[in-house]
């Protein structure tokens, strides 16, 4: 299993930006996706983005394509989630994930412990 730890949340302004940094350990990191995943208070867990073990094939949800851009770094073992023009429907516990490519949730072990963003009107 993969060790994540998130860092970069915070409290920002609507139209704002932030990034979000995931630091990885463990065995061969470059066969596992790595991406992001949020939970709202009182909603389920979202999926937000999601690259390949080389850093490719980056996929968003429709909720923040445009917006967000994930890159990976694995000379660093860090994926990152730019995110641009914040709304204060992104206010929300992001946690860094790590598994197989997946846009459901469910399908990844491997979680951070996930960090506070909140974006103010």
């Amino acid at each position: 299993q993969v060790q994540l730890v998130e860092s970069g949340g915070g409290t920002v302004r609507a139209g704002d930006s932030l990034t979000l940094s995931c630091v990885a350990s463990g065995r061969n990191l470059r066969d596992y996706a790595m991406g992001w995943v949020r939970q709202a208070p009182g909603e389920e867990r979202e999926f937000v983005a999601v690259t390949n073990g080389g850093g490719g094939l980056p996929t968003y949800a429709d909720s923040v394509k445009g917006r967000f851009s994930i890159s990976r770094d694995n000379a660093k073992n860090t994926v990152y989630l730019q995110m641009n023009s914040l709304k204060s429907e992104d206010t929300a516990v992001y946690y860094c994930v790590a598994g197989f490519y997946s846009i459901r949730p469910s399908d990844y072990d491997s979680w951070g412990q996930g960090i506070q963003v909140t974006v103010s009107s």
